[in-house]
């Protein structure tokens, strides 16, 4: 057995969001050299089950292993009839890792440093479109790159957040939002605050704001924003009546909280 492969393999598999519980059924497929095999591991989000089947397979000219992919099963409590199922693949890049493909799946948005074909490193924000989908069932993923110009800094201060005024907690939501999480703020209104749920929206160059029941804020601006973009169209002479876009329905909360099982082997 490749021991320099193994280490490499569980590295792999932390850093893509499974944890560490998976040394030893790793090593023990490799040992008996199976051509293929999966790895299972279950957890929790908030109210939903998430399972994620990982799949390995052995190269036909070394005893090298590689980590292929991985099918992620969300089960929503509301609705325990109907399963969605996406395989995310593991590219040399940066992997989307577990909980970004569960975001994924919310239909919220992530931004990754992605590699392209000649090996250029590239930023883009990724999201799932529900309406395209392949032979296999996995829907089309869409990218918006950085010459898309969505500046989700800039579209953050259009809004009376409070903790864009502290620096360390502007970087912590900025990076939680790009991590596909739907994130709590503080909304300041006239010397009142107002706790909220904000989402990244890249298609849209905005982001989506919900009350604390979860229902999704009327899309009404605030006059910084209007000033702005009254600004931006007399500028560039936009057209007349473009349209506000509509989001989707609020999704879940993700909490913190995991339930974890022991990972199987298949």
């Amino acid at each position: 057995m490749n021991q320099k492969n193994l280490e490499y393999l569980k590295d792999q598999i932390k850093y893509t969001g499974f944890g560490e519980g998976f040394e030893a059924p790793l090593k023990g497929m490799m040992e008996i050299e199976k051509p293929v095999f999966k790895l299972v591991h279950e957890t929790q989000f908030g109210t939903d089950k998430v399972e994620a089947r990982m799949n390995f397979s052995k190269s036909k000219q070394t005893d090298m292993y590689f980590f292929n992919s991985y099918q992620v099963s969300v089960q929503k409590e509301n609705n325990p009839d109907e399963t969605m199922k996406q395989t995310f693949y593991i590219n040399k890049g940066n992997n989307i890792t577990l909980k970004e493909a569960y975001n994924l799946m919310e239909g919220r948005s992530v931004n990754k440093d992605l590699t392209n074909k000649e090996g250029q490193l590239y930023n883009a924000w990724l999201q799932m479109d529900f309406k395209q989908s392949d032979d296999n069932g996995n829907f089309k993923i869409q990218q918006y790159h950085q010459n898309y110009g969505y500046d989700l800094e800039a579209t953050l201060s259009k809004h009376p957040i409070k903790e864009l005024e502290n620096e360390t907690y502007k970087s912590n939501l900025i990076d939680s939002l790009k991590k596909g999480n739907l994130q709590s703020a503080t909304f300041q209104n006239e010397g009142s605050e107002q706790k909220q749920y904000i989402e990244a929206n890249p298609r849209f160059k905005t982001i989506n704001i919900y009350d604390s029941n979860m229902q999704r804020v009327d899309n009404r601006q605030s006059k910084t924003e209007k000033q702005s973009e009254a600004q931006s169209r007399s500028a560039k002479q936009e057209h007349k009546g473009q349209q506000q876009p509509i989001a989707d329905e609020a999704p879940d909360i993700p909490k913190a909280k995991k339930k974890r099982k022991r990972p199987t082997i298949t």
